[in-house]
Formats: structure tokens, sequence, C-alpha cells
């Protein structure tokens, strides 16, 4: 092993990896060169070599404690060998008030062990005057059980009994319809959805990520791709939802946007920036009403907010006025292209500004105010209907880089890199996202500050988090901006760590963890994820039998997951049924041509027949379809036996897509596109109220609440060959 990928392996670079054909890769020195120097370790010469590697051993041995301490309860907890010497003292203050007084005694060169700690919490563990946070976790999440005792019981969770099969809509917030909502779906939209869905036995409403965007460029509108992680998309508020429907009407009025609402309710796709233009202008017009009055309840629950949300809050709103101010005399939108003073968010300059634009910052300040009052609106709204679990928030695994998230914390996030994936059988070509996150240097030496300040803002207003790709967790391919997805490289992050981190958070917010484990997963990854209690997941296009062509039965799908037909980056499950995602794939150029001189797009479909023949066959084996009729047509998708199939698997909770219970042909969003597809666009035909008066949805939520009724949590039985 050459130095450069010395530096590199023990800066947590895979030096050498499997691909999705099973094939050993080797990254390029060149790769491991650029990554590096993005990592803040530059390698260019061999006097930079020898001080990347003296800063890196100093971080990963030095004598000092890092600022955080991982550890789970009831279990010794190993310091580094340098951090105590054998008959020192040191002392355990408990978040309770106890304290845990104690004396090393590990022989000289052993790692030093405290005494198990029983209590979960953040504690503060001190020797010799030195102190150092030590985050005790529980052994595993706060479970779908748990949830299911707290709401039956009214424990917190210590009570006995499990959980029956539950089941849940998934849901596109942005694509709700509400009159009055003027073009986007809200939260008041969700609300609603909430609480019929609850009516007709629904447990959960897993939704899309709520992340704060940029207010001043409505044009990135992908809620993947976020401004920060930390903080809600204004675009969901609905002006009437806080101060009411008069105060509403008399905004919208003011603000002259009354025929632009009601033009841009009756589109069947999102115009973003028309919408976002007209919600701001009615958004404003509130906010002078509520400024000329001081003493009410609800300004008095605006100081609250502002001050409980501390520095974070005032930087994301002092970004993005910041961010507006910059657009509009001519500059840049990117924080790293503004002037060198505004890109620090502790300078004078910017406290000058904040200073100076006062109104224009607490206007920012108001409209997330506005949006967490909302969104904690229908997570009640979903728990007084008898939903043990209520909203499923969704964690993008990064933000855009020209964000706030990114401005506010530059010094823990990655920079010159894009986080993605890659090449697998899915994506040839691999993927590279765009998004920034966190850097694993950072995360030891800042004592995962950041890190924790995302969970909790993750888990603040729901019931859950569904952690979107966290094979991060353990280790995420980074591409060098500009290069192809393909010549990254994967960095590995202090799994143990973070996983204990969420075990923590979830069991203080009382909410249950999902993560998405689909792609390229590493050996025993799912093992870990079921050892701490986070519920993987599971998609019915990708649960292949071991053996030949066909489809596992459900009773073979995997226990400790959730279970869906599809995500909203798939096919629905008529989209599938007819092609629709082939079809699309060869419109926007993702179909390459064959050596062989073959049609890509017939071959596809031809395999797409085979395959519906084998999903048909899994459907009967199952006994949710007649075993004496044969597969439906290209046009007649077969909707309810697929939604009835992923029912009878052994998933302890069940999500079922809103375009799949109204059975829709197109998916939320195309990977891979950009315009050419119309991700993050597309409305329901009717408002969500008028969604349960119909006679086909309402059949289907009560067939699928009965379906998991029948469903049984027990082992099953060994699989057929």
């Amino acid at each position: 092993m050459s130095t450069i990928e010395t530096l590199a392996a023990r800066a947590g670079f895979e030096v050498e990896w499997q691909d999705a054909h099973k094939s050993t890769r080797r990254v390029p020195e060149s790769t491991l060169r650029v990554l590096l120097e993005r990592l803040g370790l530059p390698c260019g010469t061999a006097t930079q070599l020898k001080h990347s590697l003296s800063v890196l051993d100093a971080e990963l041995t030095g004598r000092k404690l890092p600022p955080l301490i991982t550890a789970e309860v009831d279990r010794g907890i190993a310091l580094p060998v340098s951090a105590a010497k054998s008959g020192a003292r040191y002392r355990i203050e408990l978040e309770s008030g106890a304290v845990i007084d104690g004396r090393f005694t590990s022989p000289k060169g052993e790692i030093a062990l405290l005494s198990p700690v029983s209590e979960p919490g953040y504690h503060t563990l001190v020797i010799n005057d030195h102190h150092t946070t030590l985050a005790v976790a529980p052994p595993r999440c706060y479970t779908i059980d748990d949830a299911w005792r707290a709401l039956h019981e009214g424990t917190d969770g210590a009570a006995s009994g499990s959980a029956p099969p539950l089941w849940g809509v998934a849901a596109q917030v942005y694509g709700l319809r509400r009159a009055g909502d003027g073009g986007i779906g809200d939260f008041s939209a969700l609300a609603t959805l909430a609480v019929e869905a609850a009516r007709r036995g629904s447990h959960a409403v897993a939704i899309s990520p709520m992340h704060a965007m940029f207010s001043a460029e409505p044009q990135k509108f992908s809620p993947y791709s976020p401004s920060s992680r930390l903080f809600l998309n204004i675009a969901h508020i609905d002006p009437a939802a806080v101060l009411g429907a008069r105060a509403a009407r008399a905004a919208i009025a003011a603000a002259g946007v009354a025929d632009e609402f009601a033009a841009l309710e009756d589109l069947s796709l999102i115009d973003w920036p028309r919408a976002m233009k007209a919600r701001l202008a009615v958004l404003r017009a509130l906010f002078e009403t509520f400024l000329g009055d001081h003493d009410s309840p609800f300004a008095k629950d605006f100081a609250a907010f502002v001050e409980s949300g501390g520095r974070a809050l005032e930087d994301h709103a002092r970004f993005e006025a910041l961010q507006a101010a910059q657009l509009a005399s001519g500059g840049d939108g990117h924080w790293r292209n503004w002037p060198d003073d505004l890109r620090d968010p502790r300078s004078d300059a910017v406290a000058a500004f904040a200073e100076a634009n006062r109104r224009e910052v607490d206007f920012y300040l108001f409209m997330q105010w506005l949006a967490a009052k909302g969104l904690a609106h229908a997570q009640h709204a979903a728990q007084d209907a008898g939903m043990a679990i209520g909203l499923v928030a969704d964690l993008a695994v990064g933000c855009d880089s020209a964000g706030s998230h990114a401005w506010s914390y530059r010094d823990e996030m990655l920079t010159g890199v894009s986080v993605g994936a890659p090449p697998d059988l899915f994506n040839q070509a691999g993927q590279s996202w765009g998004l920034t996150t966190f850097s694993p240097r950072a995360m030891r030496t800042q004592g995962f500050a950041a890190f924790i300040d995302m969970l909790r803002c993750a888990f603040a207003r729901a019931g859950g988090i569904r952690i979107d790709h966290i094979l991060g967790l353990r280790r995420l391919w980074l591409v060098p901006d500009g290069e192809s997805a393909k010549n990254g490289a994967y960095l590995r992050y202090p799994f143990d760590d973070l996983l204990r981190l969420i075990a923590l958070e979830s069991w203080r917010h009382r909410a249950i963890v999902i993560g998405e484990d689909l792609g390229t997963v590493p050996p025993g990854f799912t093992g870990r994820l079921a050892e701490h209690g986070l519920l993987g997941i599971r998609v019915l296009w990708f649960e292949r039998a071991e053996k030949g062509d066909g489809f596992k039965p459900p009773q073979a799908w995997d226990r400790g997951v959730t279970a869906t037909t599809t995500t909203h980056d798939l096919p629905t499950v008529t989209g599938w049924w007819r092609g629709e995602d082939i079809v699309w794939r060869s419109k926007i150029g993702q179909t390459a041509a064959r050596a062989d001189g073959r049609d890509p797009v017939a071959l596809a479909m031809e395999e797409r027949a085979a395959d519906r023949e084998h999903l048909w066959r899994a459907f009967q084996d199952a006994g949710v379809a007649p075993p004496d009729v044969s597969a439906p047509p290209v046009e007649s998708a077969p909707v309810d036996e697929a939604l009835a199939f992923v029912a009878a698997t052994p998933a302890p909770l069940v999500t079922y897509p809103l375009e799949d219970l109204l059975a829709l042909t197109e998916q939320p969003n195309l990977p891979g596109s950009i315009d050419e597809h119309p991700n993050w666009r597309r409305r329901l035909v009717v408002p969500v109220d008028e969604l349960f008066l119909d006679d086909a949805f309402a059949d289907r939520l009560l067939a699928v609440d009965s379906a998991r009724a029948r469903s049984t949590l027990t082992p099953p039985p060994a699989e057929s060959t």
C-alpha cells in the first residue's frame, strides 16, 4: 500500500471496494488525492503528506479525550489508552443529578474502562478537570411495540405486549390538494389526511421531506436537495392555520393574489416559482398585520419560539434574508460566491446586515414559526385520531452545498464533493446527487453536535423518522465536484457512534426509526440495524426469489422491516405493470444501445412481460389472486392484489403510497432526470377530504385494514424451492 493509500485508509476511505458484480475495485491515487484534499488532508507534496498523517494521528490517538464519547447502558465504557492513568480518579455526573465516582485500575498500556452506566442520557465525564460528554444510549431505538403500548396503556413503553400488524399511508405532501391551498399541498391538508386515514385503521403517515428550501430560489424544489435539514419548508404553510381564516383572507386580498391562487389550484402540476411568489406575498401581508399586535398570545408564542430556536434559527433566517438581498442586487445565490465577509455567519458584516435588516430577518423567523406550528398540529391531529405512530418524517441524506445548513455549519460540512452512489445494476453510470453532508473528522472533533442538532429537528414534530440512504451511516460514496459519479470512493463514518446517538434521541422523542437500506448493502449491515431496533425497508419490486426469476412469497420477506409496494423513486404498481418506467427511461436517454443491435426498449418490455407473469403467479400462490385466472392485460394492473400481497408480509408496519392506493400510473420522481420528467410536481386530482368519499379508494383502505388484521408476525415456514 502506497503512502497516499495509507493516509486515505487512515482517514476512512476504502481503497478497495466491491462493486455490484462482486468484483474488487481499487480507487486510483489521483482520486484519493483530490478527496483527501477535500477532507482537509492535503497530500500533494511529501511535506503535506507527512503533516496530514501527523494531524490525523493526533485526532485519532491523541492524549486528550474527544468532546463526546458514546456508550450503551449497562456496558463497560472503553477509553483510549492515553486518556487515563491507572489509579487516576474520575467522576460521571448524570443528567438526573446523581454522581458516579470511580478509579481507573487498568494495567499500563491497556484500555481504560469506566463503570457501566444504567441511565441513558448525555452525562458529563470529568477526569482531572477535563470535561467530556458521555452519551449513553439504550440498546435499541423506540419501537412500534413501544408506540403501541404507549397508545393503549398510557405508559412510556415499559408495559408488556406487542403491536398487531400495522399499516400506514405514504404521501407526497406537496401533491395533496385542499380548497384554497394556492397550488401547493400544505400542513392542513396533511392533518386532514392523517385524521381520515386514522379513522380507517391507519397508524402512520410517511411523508416527503419537510426540510427548508430556498425562499429566494423557488426553482430549486427537490425535497431531497434542501437548503437546511434543521428547519422547515415554508411552502407548506396554510396562512389560515395559526392566525385564522379572517386574517388569511385579508392577507390574500392585501397581496392581490386571489385570482392567482385560484389559477394555481386548477393546475395538475405545481408551478413552483409562480406558487411561491404568490404564497410569499400572502405571508408578507400576514406578517405586517402580525407585527401590529405585540401583546397577543401569538406574539408571546412567537417570541418563545425564536428564543428556543437559538443561534441556529437566527442563522437560517439571516441566510434567507442575505441570499434574497444578494440575488436582488444581481449577486450569486451560492454563499461561497458572496463577498468574503458574508461567507462567515459569525462575521461583523453578517451581524451588521441582520441589524440593518431586522424586519426582513424577522419575517423569515415568522415563517419558520408558522411552519413549525402547522407540522406540529398535523402530528397532534394524527395521534389524537388514534394513530400509534403518526407522522414519519423523511430525513434527506444530505443538503445543497449552497444552502443555509452548509453556510451555518461550514466547519462541519464537506466541501468540493458530492454524495452519490457507485455504478450498480439499477444505475449503471453511478449517481452524483449534488449534495454535501457532515465530515466524519468534524463529527469527532466537534462532539457530533451538528449531527445531534439535525436528529432533534427531525424527531421534533413526528412519531418516527425515515433516514434516507441509511447506508451512509457506515459509508458514503463521495465524488469530487466535476467528476463522473464512477470516479469516487467510499468514506467510512463512525457507525457505532451514530447508531447509539440515533437510539438515544429516538427514546428521548418516543419515535420509531426506519432506514432506507436499498442498494449495495455491505455484509452484516442489515443485522446491525436490526440489533439497534432500526427498521429496514423492503419493496415489492426488489423482493425476488433466491432461485429462479420469481418473487418471494410474502411469508419469506424479512421481519424487522417496513414493507411497501413502491417508493417515490420507483414505478407505481400500475406504472410497473404497463412498463411506463421503461418508456420514461427511453425518453430521457437512460436506455443504452445494445451491441447486438436489438431494440433495448423492446427487450426491456419483453422482460417486463415475463416479470408480470412471475408476479401474478406469486399473487396466486399467496392466495391474493384467483388460481385459475390468467394475468390481467397490460392496461389492467392488479393493484388490489399487490396491496394484499404486501399486507401478508410479516413486517410490523406496511406503508402504502397514495399513488398505489389511487392506482395512479406516474411516479413522483424519476432518478437521473431534471426537467425531462415532472419530478416533485404532480398533484392529486381531488382534495384530500374528497378522497375518502371515493368508493374505490375507501374500499382499498378497508381491504388493506382487513388484510393486515389477517396477517401474522409469527415465524415464517421454510421457503419452498
